[in-house]
């Protein structure tokens, strides 16, 4: 009996560790599927808004199928000074999807280095060079070179030396850290599967004391998982809009404080279905302005 024991006990510990040994390997490989669900879907996401913004640079009309408004109206009833529209070059104007107006928040000055995220036509990044003056530099990075084909286009129809244009993610910005004093971004962050990441580089890139100013969509309810995962509500920046609770997190996370949020209630979706969804969930566009932490 002894020795009938020993053994049943000695085959039940092997049959234990053999099945946590299988639900380790299962939940490897379901780990394995989750990641590269994830993964695919994010590369969709990628896909489509560097589709709809070839579109943007190539042929920016809202009779392109856009879903968003583009243009030199919509800068200017999103409170571009006159003076700054009017020294901008017109293809630039016209391949301008800015969600918000946020240069004032930004306090420019002369000697700044300025980074923007998601720099597009160039509209933000030229009308900064201009504040910053000779002395100081914009770095304008994106990823889609159609865009920044015509952001080059455009620096060099104004002459702005001061302007540097890279080709680059906002989640992975080949800048040292501690070496820009101010962040922009107009509409990307939204654009992003990652903005945790995208706030954590700004974070790293800036100088101590250093200045973030963004115009962000931002929604007051959760969005569900059909419209987070909808390619083309993605590209419209409505699928990414964080939730307005959120933000402050991500932001102190990101080592962020001395918030400013201001709201764009001048902003609106062309589309039917985009503005059913922004009105549903309480999307709208806002302006924020933050402080790196010393």
């Amino acid at each position: 009996m002894s020795d009938r024991s020993s053994v049943t006990t000695a085959v039940d510990r092997v049959s234990v560790l053999e099945w946590q040994r299988a639900r380790v390997r299962a939940d490897r490989r379901r780990s394995r599927t989750d990641r590269s669900t994830v993964a695919t879907d994010e590369r969709e996401l990628r896909r489509e808004v560097a589709a709809v913004y070839r579109i943007v640079a190539n042929t920016p009309d809202e009779g392109a199928g856009l879903q968003f408004p583009t243009g030199r109206e919509l800068a200017s009833r999103l409170g571009y000074p006159p003076a700054e529209i009017g020294r901008l070059p017109a293809a630039a104007l016209d391949s301008f999807t800015g969600v918000g107006y946020h240069l004032d928040l930004a306090d420019l000055d002369v000697g700044d280095v300025v980074l923007e995220f998601g720099c597009g036509s160039g509209t933000d990044a030229l009308v900064a060079a201009v504040r910053v003056g000779d002395s100081g530099r914009v770095i304008g990075v994106d990823p889609v070179p159609e865009q920044l084909a015509n952001a080059r286009r455009c620096r060099e129809d104004v002459g702005a030396a001061n302007v540097s244009l890279w080709r680059a993610t906002a989640e992975a910005i080949p800048l040292e850290d501690g070496t820009v004093d101010v962040v922009l971004s107009n509409g990307a962050l939204s654009l992003s599967p990652r903005p945790e990441r995208a706030l954590a580089e700004a974070g790293r890139v800036l100088r101590p004391g250093g200045r973030l100013a963004v115009s962000e969509l931002v929604g007051e309810r959760r969005l569900p998982e059909r419209i987070r995962t909808d390619p083309a509500l993605w590209a419209a920046g409505i699928g990414g809009a964080i939730r307005s609770d959120d933000y402050a997190g991500l932001l102190e996370t990101a080592g962020f404080d001395d918030v400013t949020v201001r709201e764009n209630p001048w902003y609106e979706f062309v589309s039917d279905r985009a503005r059913g969804v922004c009105q549903q969930y309480g999307v709208g566009s806002v302006s924020v302005r933050a402080r790196r932490r010393r």
